[in-house]
């Protein structure tokens, strides 16, 4: 499965790869989200939500290269494949925000 960092227009989508793009970005099966915007087109009576999809179609960027997330990669932060490495990141980055938090509480 492919991960996005922003939603972009998939190329593996079935209709200008809006829903498509929209799973990728996120995490979503790619079947539901288009079953499920199908669904808000049909009932917000067809012409408005067609609009809104086509607006969305020529809105979005194509999706490029560098938008997709690698395997290994994550957005937010790195990520050990070590338990132990992992633990211990989360252990620096939780006395971090403890040792910043003491930092405010004594400068008040």
């Amino acid at each position: 499965m492919v991960r996005t960092k922003r939603w972009t227009r998939s190329p593996r989508g079935e209709i200008f790869g809006v829903a498509t793009g929209l799973a990728e970005w996120r995490e979503l099966p790619p079947g539901t989200t288009r079953i499920i915007v199908f669904l808000i087109i049909l009932f917000t009576g067809v012409f408005p939500g067609a609009v809104i999809y086509l607006v969305l179609a020529a809105i979005l960027p194509k999706q490029r290269e560098e938008d997709i997330i690698s395997e290994g990669e994550s957005c937010s932060r790195r990520r050990y494949s070590d338990p132990v490495m992992d633990a211990r990141f989360h252990e620096s980055n939780e006395s971090d925000k403890e040792r910043d938090w003491d930092e405010r509480f004594k400068n008040m």
